[in-house]
């Protein structure tokens, strides 16, 4: 079927965004106005820690603007995901972009300011203007950059180093996404054609074994042309963290970067620990698809196949709304009601049309609906999408329905926690109600083989980009043939003996664009497993416990990501949440086990 143009789709099928701006115009007069005040804010700095009633006053005006700027922003960008190839909106995201910019370099006095105050003349003002006590938490976060803060002189300097800092990541995305030419490999249908990561996530899925094979082969003979290359722009951005870190007066790169959610490293360290605890999970699961698959040799390629072929399950985009709230029931009735809202306002643009941005996302501002971006398919996919993009929708509603703007959004931390808990409640509600075996196995396997993905495989990478720090912070070399010794060996620790060793697997390091984000990745396996926990409290638990998980949805950023989830009920620096969600995967897999073996011929 073809794909619709945009004017094709039904109206009650796209996004309302007049709720934003009633019309381009009326954007384009906020947008000028709101230049005009970015350009005033640098007049701030004069006097900005003059007293403690000037503090609140600037903080107030930049906060205020940061606002309506986000508003432009969002308006911009969202007009121009439904039709990239509109250049009237592109152009709304290039002005918006380099507001943004501008912002940024109009208020970088802000933290440096407030950084050469001491403690007490930070009390003395919050006694004299009682109103900063609306930014305490906010503040004490500033301030607790303070060791770890340098002269003026020496930040700037720093900052002016900026691009030759960055150069290794750029060079890593150059290479990668322009330069790397990949072979050419037959796809199901006997075509040749040349290899794109794309087609790769595709082909790597065949049930054709030597498809799988030759997109797996063509993807790493490509990278290992440029492997020793690869080495290089990786070391880089290792020495670049370690050299940030130490200049900053942090003991590891680690601790720097987890110090900017106030993370403290022994949630790292009891991740680490708990997944090696329970890798005998994982090799279990290996060795069934092994089975099932009839392999004698298994081989990395033939992980990503489907293990039970496609479900009987379908809906319509209708059908799935209903369904996702009869699965969200246990979530109470106001939580429902923010749901209705989201399904009945025309929030959602649902199909996919000609040059609308793939994939899914739920965006929005502090003043605007949290709308959701989907590319609709009338299938089971869909609908955990569609269950995953609410998570994260609702929780923005109730962020900002409670929260003053300052702490109006999420950290990182915890951003998909909301979402996949939605998804665990969804996979729960299903195991509930469905009995066909066919379909239990369907969805089980969706669940262990998210476990896998998420839980198991980013714990992995975490345990690949601690290692590779530390050892550039000993002063050994990060070379392509020691990244790869230690890849391969840690990949066949992960998989276990069911999997051949020896694989250009031991290479995959040189493609995985997260090891540049700066111990980024963890954050991905934590919070897999708090909502698996979140997920059990609010099926299975007491209605204190749901009331706990709905106060953590409306907590925003009031407070340290960590004490956030202890009060959901998730203590993320001991190991319980984490032996819970390995639980979970243990009772699925005895059912999927047990569903192979007796009923899914």
């Amino acid at each position: 079927m073809a794909i619709p143009k945009r004017t094709e789709v039904p109206e009650e099928l796209k996004w309302d965004l007049t709720r934003v701006f009633s019309s381009d115009n009326d954007w384009e007069q906020e947008y000028t106005l709101i230049k005009k005040e970015v350009q005033d804010l640098s007049k701030l700095k004069k006097d900005f820690t003059k007293d403690g009633h000037y503090l609140y006053d600037g903080l107030t005006k930049i906060l205020e603007v940061g606002r309506r700027l986000e508003k432009v922003y969002v308006y911009a960008t969202m007009s121009s995901d439904v039709n990239s190839s509109d250049s009237h909106y592109l152009g709304y995201v290039a002005q918006s972009q380099t507001l943004v910019s501008q912002f940024e370099a109009a208020t970088s006095f802000m933290n440096p300011s407030i950084l050469e105050l001491s403690q007490a003349d930070l009390n003395q003002f919050m006694e004299d203007e009682p109103k900063l006590n609306n930014y305490a938490h906010m503040l004490e976060q500033i301030m607790q950059q303070k060791p770890h803060t340098l002269s003026a002189q020496e930040e700037k300097i720093i900052a002016d180093a900026g691009d030759a800092l960055g150069t290794s990541e750029n060079t890593f995305n150059v290479l990668t996404n322009s330069d790397m030419a990949y072979g050419y490999v037959e796809t199901d249908d006997g075509e040749m054609v040349q290899l794109s990561d794309g087609l790769y996530s595709n082909l790597i899925q065949s049930q054709k074994r030597e498809v799988r094979k030759n997109a797996f082969d063509v993807m790493y003979a490509t990278y290992g042309q440029f492997e020793n290359s690869l080495a290089s722009t990786l070391s880089g951005v290792v020495k670049q963290h370690n050299y940030l870190a130490r200049v900053h007066n942090y003991d590891s790169a680690r601790s720097s970067a987890l110090a900017e959610n106030h993370v403290p490293t022994v949630v790292y360290d009891t991740l680490i620990s708990e997944v090696d605890s329970h890798l005998d999970l994982l090799h279990d699961y290996v060795a069934l698809r092994k089975q099932i698959l009839g392999l004698d040799d298994l081989q990395m390629w033939d992980l990503y196949v489907p293990l039970t072929g496609t479900p009987s399950l379908s809906y319509t985009f209708e059908q799935a709304k209903a369904e996702a709230k009869k699965a969200l029931v246990p979530l109470g009735e106001d939580y429902l009601k923010q749901v209705d809202y989201i399904f009945n306002n025309r929030v959602i643009d649902v199909v996919e049309s000609q040059n609308k941005v793939t994939g899914a996302y739920s965006g929005g501002s502090y003043d605007t609906d949290a709308y959701e971006l989907l590319n609709w398919e009338n299938n089971i996919d869909s609908l955990y999408t569609l269950v995953h993009e609410t998570g994260h929708s609702v929780h923005s509603m109730y962020t900002r329905q409670t929260q003053p703007y300052v702490y109006g959004d999420y950290p990182i931390f915890v951003a998909e926690i909301a979402s996949t808990t939605n998804e665990n409640i969804l996979t729960e509600y299903f195991l509930d109600h469905i009995t066909d075996p066919k379909t239990r196995a369907f969805v089980l396997n969706y669940y262990l083989d998210s476990f896998k993905g998420t839980l198991f495989r980013q714990t992995q990478f975490a345990e690949f980009e601690q290692y590779i720090h530390d050892l550039d912070a000993k002063g050994e070399p990060l070379t392509a043939d020691m990244l790869d010794d230690f890849y391969g060996d840690l990949n066949q620790r992960y998989y276990g003996d069911a999997v051949e060793p020896g694989s250009e697997i031991a290479k995959e390091w040189a493609r995985i664009p997260h090891f540049y984000y700066n111990f980024y990745v963890y954050q991905y396996a934590t919070g897999f497993a708090a909502a698996t926990a979140l997920a059990n409290n609010v099926v299975h638990g007491t209605s204190k416990q749901r009331e706990a998980y709905i106060n953590f949805l409306k907590s925003g950023s009031s407070d340290y990501p960590v004490e956030i989830m202890k009060k959901a009920g998730v203590d993320m620096t001991k190991p319980d949440y984490l032996k819970e969600a390995f639980e979970t995967f243990k009772k699925r897999l005895a059912e999927f086990k047990d569903i192979i073996k007796n009923d899914f011929k």
